[in-house]
């Protein structure tokens, strides 16, 4: 799933060697997985890669691995999109207590807001904002509309980013799947308007304090990440020297992207969404309901089947100086998430074979190798 993918024109705009490897508790051949990190930092050109993984079942670990230097394992950094799950957990919430449907039309909380240009508030129902079958323009890539990265950049509000949006004809087709971030700045704007606390006191409130995700915040106007964290590097060009992109107002990202985490706190987060643990069985069906958006996607989370079978779920989020991506089983009993502290990745399939390294092969087996 593209992210923020204005964030990277240049020059650089807003648009998630070395080896060391720690365990807790289990020993390093748990996790083949870890095998692929110094691909990516050498394929890549990345300083840095992490991964931790996750078993509940026989035998449970939670291990660690890094490839490169720079990344420590209680480091926080930018989750970019991951923030999408969080805000469609909260929107499912809503509905589980019955403030809202997803089956409402957008004009019913923010009248006048989708008006125009082929775009109709009343004909776009919150459930086609979570899937991305609303037919919105994705705003990062509306011309004009973005600013550079760094500590000064200028920042632009849910409202700016919604109408810098619906200025243009719609890019896809109402009701076919097109990823686009202008439907989470949309839910956002949902969210407060229905709870009047903004999205970022409702994730805090029914998310992060409920799981004690102590590493994961979502940082508004400060444009620094909390202590401690790694450095996030961008090139302008493939082959370029690469720039530190660490401090940047994420104020552009919003309800589309600002999440700010860590490795544990994502498989934490997760573990518990896919095991039931924040939302009713009706609210979890309805999240890993992928038929409307023919597959691709369910509500804030998409499906990615192995070649072994296995299917897992989660989201990635690429943000400047970060690329990130999370995968778990249906139930919870097995996660992943592995970062780069840069924003691309030299080849897509190293990310699918890190994954089938991870979750294709049985726990117990690896154990008993010599």
């Amino acid at each position: 799933m593209p992210i923020l993918r204005a964030l990277l024109a240049a020059p650089l705009v807003l648009s998630l060697l070395g080896l060391g490897t720690a365990s807790l508790p289990s020993e390093p051949h748990l996790t083949p997985a870890a095998s692929y990190l110094p691909r990516l930092v050498v394929q890549g050109g990345a300083p840095a890669a992490a991964l931790q993984a996750r078993n509940s079942a026989y035998p449970p670990y939670d291990f660690y691995s890094s490839a490169g230097s720079g990344i420590r394992p209680e480091d926080r950094f930018r989750a970019g999109s991951i923030t999408k799950t969080f805000v469609a957990t909260v929107v499912l919430q809503l509905a589980a207590e019955g403030r809202l449907r997803l089956s409402d039309p957008v004009e019913r909380y923010l009248p006048g807001l989708i008006r125009g240009h082929g775009n109709d508030g009343r004909r776009i129902t919150l459930r086609s904002l979570l899937n991305h079958t609303s037919g919105l323009y994705d705003y990062t890539e509306a011309s004009g509309v973005v600013g550079g990265v760094g500590p000064s950049a200028p920042a632009l509000t849910a409202e700016a980013a919604v109408r810098a949006a619906v200025a243009r004809d719609p890019a896809p087709v109402r009701g076919i799947f097109a990823y686009s971030n202008t439907n989470y700045a949309v839910l956002g704007l949902v969210v407060q308007r229905i709870t009047g606390h903004s999205y970022a006191t409702e994730i805090r409130h029914r998310v992060l304090v409920p799981l004690r995700l102590d590493g994961t915040s979502l940082p508004g106007a400060r444009t620094g990440l909390p202590e401690p964290h790694s450095r996030g590097f961008h090139r302008d060009r493939p082959g370029g020297t690469l720039r530190d992109v660490t401090a940047l107002d994420p104020r552009f990202a919003g309800a589309a992207g600002e999440l700010v985490s860590t490795l544990a706190d994502l498989n934490r987060f997760y573990t518990a969404l896919l095991g039931g643990r924040l939302l009713p069985p009706a609210q979890v069906r309805a999240l890993l309901d992928t038929r409307t958006a023919q597959g691709a996607y369910g509500l804030g989370i998409y499906p990615q089947k192995l070649s072994c079978g296995t299917t897992v779920w989660g989201h990635d989020g690429r943000i400047p100086g970060s690329y990130v991506r999370t995968a778990t089983t249906h139930g919870g009993g097995r996660s992943l998430t592995f970062r780069v502290n840069t924003d691309t990745l030299p080849d897509e399939t190293l990310e699918t074979a890190l994954l089938e390294a991870e979750f294709c092969r049985s726990p117990a087996t690896e154990r008993r190798r010599p």
